[in-house]
């Protein structure tokens, strides 16, 4: 791999010096938030991880190599590039030998986690089992990387779009531990309450590296999910039940599938809900960036 990862300085000084680094995705950059907004919390998500004690490492492919940590100028000149190509783990190979500047999505950013060493993750919501799967057969990569990729997801739960009973049961199977961060019900991404529980729940971050140091120690070879409730919001789950239900008919009748479908319903319920499903993704994803932050230094100190 070699030829391919490349580290920016500070993750290089991390590494070496046996601090800890916090993944962070860029597909939030690229599809996920309007511009400004994509620079400004992705650059707010590393102040986060900085302030607690990690060094943040947001992953992409540059220039045919799989970067590992960019600068402030990079980010800014990805969020404003057109034609970003959007990659889960299958699609690493492709962009890299394409020399296509492409974003990595949950499944992307953690096994470049994995290549580079780094054992935590933070994310908005994961991807998971989509309603509807019985007909479209559509789960998401996401599930198959926590399945195989010992790195530990710090997340909001999973997407809010999605089948989340389906997607825990789906986690269930794969053998991948599901916690639930000071709760015990699995957050739905935007707001705290899903109506299912969380199978396990940890109380700090202390107890969360211990809980994944133990997995390690067992050999076990999934990642974990430690799933924390977003921030207090005005997004009510009733308003989001109610946008996300009219965005998925609209999809389903303009016939959108594939990679574009979650950004789309994303910014579509961004629009139904006057911008409060927009404001409580990026207030979660500060919170989540700080604690993976908080987890890794925990661990470090094991």
């Amino acid at each position: 791999m070699i030829e391919y990862l490349k580290y920016n300085n500070e993750v290089v000084l991390a590494l070496g010096d046996g601090r800890p680094v916090v993944a962070l995705e860029s597909t939030l950059i690229t599809h996920g938030l309007p511009h400004p907004t994509n620079a400004e919390t992705a650059l707010a998500m590393e102040a986060q991880v900085r302030s607690a004690g990690a060094a943040p490492a947001t992953v992409a492919v540059l220039g045919g190599l799989l970067r590992v940590g960019l600068d402030e100028e990079e980010i800014w000149a990805l969020a404003t590039a057109d034609g970003v190509l959007k990659v889960s783990s299958r699609g690493l190979a492709y962009a890299l030998v394409s020399g296509r500047t492409a974003a990595t999505t949950v499944s992307g950013t953690m096994w470049a986690a994995k290549l580079a060493g780094i054992r935590y993750f933070a994310t908005g919501g994961i991807g998971g089992v989509h309603r509807g799967v019985e007909r479209t057969g559509d789960i998401s990569t996401d599930l198959l990387e926590l399945a195989r990729t010992p790195v530990a997801v710090v997340c909001a739960g999973v997407k809010s779009i999605l089948d989340i009973g389906r997607t825990l049961e789906y986690l269930e199977s794969a053998g991948v531990p599901v916690l639930g961060y000071g709760t015990e019900e699995f957050p739905a991404f935007l707001t705290a309450k899903s109506g299912h529980r969380a199978p396990y729940t940890v109380a700090d971050a202390p107890e969360a590296a211990r809980v994944f140091r133990a997995h390690r120690r067992l050999g076990l070879p999934s990642g974990i999910v430690i799933a924390s409730p977003p921030p207090s919001s005005d997004l009510d789950e009733a308003t989001l039940e109610e946008a996300t239900v009219r965005a998925l008919r609209e999809a389903e009748q303009q016939g959108m599938i594939g990679a574009a479908l979650t950004p789309w319903l994303l910014a579509r319920v961004a629009d139904l809900t006057d911008g409060a499903s927009l404001r409580a993704n990026t207030a979660l994803l500060q919170q989540n960036a700080r604690i993976a932050a908080q987890i890794a230094v925990a661990d470090a100190t094991l």
